[in-house]
């Protein structure tokens, strides 16, 4: 009566030409998406194609799984949001390590029965992950929401630096997202003798379209500004993927 699935998977069959008889989808209750975030502008697609919920939710293999997870119908699902708390705590901590008030960004930590105690035989990466009081940092960044929604930004690790500015991929991702003909997209960092680092996507596009890199450019432009536009944008067949499907930025300034 559900599926769970990456965002990848998500987009692709939002692309394909699968088309559910109302009889499968009377017998789907919803999706979950996990392994990273799901661009808003997919979800309101996918739902709205096929007319069944996406759940979208949060998870480590630290914590043994999902952290995050909005509600199931009815309950308040929040588009862009893997959602609340569940079997455990969650906080936005400052630089310092202390916790944040809501709607101010910092990193993502969460406390919890379900968490692992320790990284085996390596004391420096299990000091490097938690905190005195015991808070187990997830290495995203995000703020919390009045309701006690979370919001993921970026990844500490993938922040791109440009000029001194902090710039999150999943603000590139997102705005080209917002095209119909994009099935995957990824920003990441390039070396800039100017900048220290400049903005680069990469994108899979439907079969047929005519996009170009000039249109993406300006939808960027428009959404984000010019500073966090991407320079370049390469069109790929396919992006690469771990196992289970997740988009690993990081191999594209390999590869390109």
């Amino acid at each position: 009566t559900w599926f769970s699935v990456v965002p990848t998977i998500i987009s692709h069959l939002l692309h394909s030409d699968a088309d559910p008889s109302d009889a499968v989808k009377a017998r789907l209750r919803f999706g979950r998406s996990a392994s990273s975030p799901l661009a808003p502008d997919v979800q309101t697609a996918f739902e709205t194609r096929f007319g069944v919920p996406i759940i979208e939710t949060m998870g480590l293999t630290e914590t043994a799984a999902q952290i995050l997870s909005n509600p199931l119908p009815p309950g308040t699902r929040k588009i862009g949001s893997p959602g609340i708390p569940f079997g455990n705590e969650a906080a936005i901590l400052d630089g310092n390590l202390a916790p944040l008030p809501h709607g101010q960004e910092g990193e993502i930590a969460v406390r919890g029965p379900n968490v692992m105690r320790e990284y085996l035989r390596n004391p420096d990466a299990t000091r490097e992950t938690f905190t005195p009081d015991g808070w187990l940092r997830t290495g995203d960044l995000g703020r919390q929401d009045a309701d006690g929604y979370f919001f993921v930004t970026g990844r500490l690790k993938e922040l791109i630096i440009k000029g001194g500015e902090n710039i999150a991929p999943r603000e590139v991702d997102e705005a080209l997202y917002s095209h119909p003909d994009i099935i995957e997209a990824a920003a990441f960092a390039r070396p800039c003798t100017r900048y220290g680092e400049r903005v680069e996507a990469a994108v899979a596009i439907r079969p047929g379209s005519g996009l170009s890199e000039d249109d993406l450019i300006a939808i960027c432009a428009r959404k984000l500004g010019a500073f966090k536009c991407p320079d370049r944008v390469h069109f790929l067949d396919e992006l690469p993927k771990g196992p289970s499907g997740k988009i690993q930025r990081r191999k594209l300034g390999e590869i390109l």
